[in-house]
């Protein structure tokens, strides 16, 4: 794998606590890599975003996704109306680390976290303590409903 914007590293061991969590894991890097190209050709697998936790803020990322399970609401069996088809999973909240530029983020201001979307920060932000929420997601919902659907 690799560091966004870094180079190729190779996991060769890790550390564990009395619980049984990782609490440090050894890496090796490979210098020819800087920027995540290799000069021999070779190709990561996966590459890893990361925030740093000593500088980093505590925020809330709203996410929403489609209000409906079906595409026609009104598609109901006898006897139901359209809150049968509501999705009782169209709003996640998480709460994590985010950048510390975004600790003053302006209500209303717009921003595109990298590979997961467009966001919107919200009214509730306090100093400090951003909230934002997702207006676009980078994935198609419907096409995965879909293939739900079909399986």
């Amino acid at each position: 794998m690799r560091l966004r914007y870094g180079y190729f590293i190779t996991c060769t061991g890790v550390v564990k606590n009395e619980l049984g969590e990782v609490v440090e894991v050894h890496c090796t890097y490979d210098p020819e890599t800087r920027g995540g190209n290799a000069p021999d050709g070779r190709k990561v697998k996966s590459t890893i975003h990361w925030v740093s936790a000593a500088h980093a803020i505590d925020g809330d990322v709203r996410l929403y996704d489609n209000l409906f399970t079906k595409e026609n609401p009104n598609d109901v069996g006898e006897g139901q109306d359209f809150t049968a088809n509501l999705n009782p999973n169209s709003l996640e909240e998480v709460t994590g680390k985010l950048e510390p530029s975004l600790a003053n983020a302006a209500a209303g201001g717009l921003y595109q976290f990298e590979r997961l979307g467009y966001f919107c920060v919200d009214k509730d932000s306090a100093p400090g303590r951003p909230v934002f929420n997702r207006t676009v997601g980078l994935r198609d919902a419907w096409a995965k409903i879909e293939k739900r659907g079909k399986a």
